[in-house]
């Protein structure tokens, strides 16, 4: 079967797995990875003795092999759907050819703003809120299924060009095994992390010689709805927050020792960052909620602008940072950290980050990944209720 595979298509498996292998690596994939491995150990959650909560494996990994399930379908249905469409296609080409062209006369004239047609301006979302939902193997493959549609865009030249041969297969048995190959290169990275990751949630830093390595790669990327922040585990001594002065995009002098006192939500972003940018829509809503920082509560921004005495830093220009802040309508207070000292200081190596910071200036936690609104409202009440 093999060898009828490559001597009829005359393509190396090796290519189209590692197209599969590519297409994971796509920008609109392995930025999200963070959230779906979080989303899959969803019920996995154990918080032991020493109050520390770890995921139990097992589950994260049957959660996982139940979503590239559903990738896989979702690839398998593209590819008869894309065989189907070819012999559809090809039999009828003239009249295509002929309608392709008007199509694309019409939208030409349309893009140029001779006539106007309503349904073309129109967009429809499709929301899934998971947030509450606890995972199982079916909505895992729903999940995967799902998404896997979304990713299309992203994938397309290294997908198209799998279809366009298995479309072009001498039989379906051959197409499907190309469609099979491409997703398992795409795939076997999804099940190497559900079966390798050890995660750790909101984690409360520790200075206890006998517990393991703190190592970032071993961290959860996000935090799931229903998880709240650990509390210090025994034995274990406060962690001061290294304490700085740096200047908002008002001008405005920020002292962090000065919000003794008051609990600190401390968020370090760049505004290259896309998971940045899907929370901060979010933090600006709660800046307002908590009486934008004239209660117990400060929310602040930290960003690492790149200047002429330091252009290595993690971001553009610090006029640069302020218009995208003025672009999206963010008020909240973001510190410009120029030379990079307050980031080494928190060991900052991934964005987002987020610190929680309590009345007595302590890290309470601290967490690397997107955090949804009701997440942060539950970190932040936390910290609150712990001063109590």
């Amino acid at each position: 079967m093999f060898e009828s595979l490559i001597s009829t298509n005359s393509v190396s498996l090796i290519l189209v797995f590692f197209e599969g292998i590519i297409s994971f690596f796509s920008p609109c994939v392995i930025p999200l990875i963070p959230v779906y491995i979080s989303f899959l150990a969803g019920n996995a959650k154990q918080v032991g003795e020493d109050g520390f909560i770890t995921y139990q494996r097992k589950k994260v990994f049957v959660n996982t092999v139940s979503f590239v399930l559903g990738i896989s379908f979702a690839f398998f249905v593209l590819g008869m759907s894309f065989s189907a469409l070819r012999i559809f296609f090809y039999s009828n080409k003239l009249l295509f050819t002929r309608l392709g062209g008007i199509l694309i006369i019409m939208l030409g004239l349309f893009q140029l703003e001779v006539f106007h047609i309503k349904l073309l301006r129109r967009d429809r979302k499709f929301n899934l809120n998971l947030d509450n939902k606890k995972v199982n193997p079916l909505l895992a493959f729903i999940m995967g299924f799902t998404f896997s549609f979304a990713w299309t865009p992203c994938v397309g030249p290294a997908l198209s060009s799998v279809l366009i041969l298995a479309s072009g297969a001498k039989s379906a048995l051959t197409g499907n095994m190309l469609v099979l190959i491409y997703a398992g290169g795409f795939i076997i990275p999804f099940l190497i992390l559900g079966l390798f990751t050890t995660m750790n949630s909101f984690i409360s830093p520790s200075t206890n010689e006998n517990e393991p390595e703190d190592v970032s790669e071993d961290k959860t990327d996000i935090v799931n709805e229903d998880e709240v922040i650990s509390d210090t585990p025994k034995g274990n001594l406060t962690y001061p927050a290294p304490d700085f002065t740096l200047m908002d995009q008002y001008g405005n002098e920020h002292t962090l020792s000065d919000y003794k006192g008051k609990v600190v939500f401390l968020n370090f972003w760049a505004t290259w960052c896309p998971p940045c940018q899907k929370e901060m829509p979010h933090i600006e809503e709660l800046y307002a909620e908590y009486n934008f920082n004239e209660d117990d509560v400060i929310i602040l921004g930290v960003a690492n602008p790149k200047s002429d005495d330091y252009p290595y830093n993690q971001d553009v220009s610090q006029e640069e940072i302020k218009e995208f802040l003025k672009d999206n309508e963010y008020t909240f207070p973001v510190v410009f950290d120029v030379t990079g000292e307050i980031f080494n200081k928190y060991f900052i190596q991934s964005f987002p980050t987020t610190f929680m910071i309590d009345k007595e200036g302590n890290i309470k936690g601290y967490v690397t990944g997107i955090l949804t609104k009701g997440i942060m409202q539950n970190v932040i009440q936390e910290t609150l209720d712990s001063a109590k």
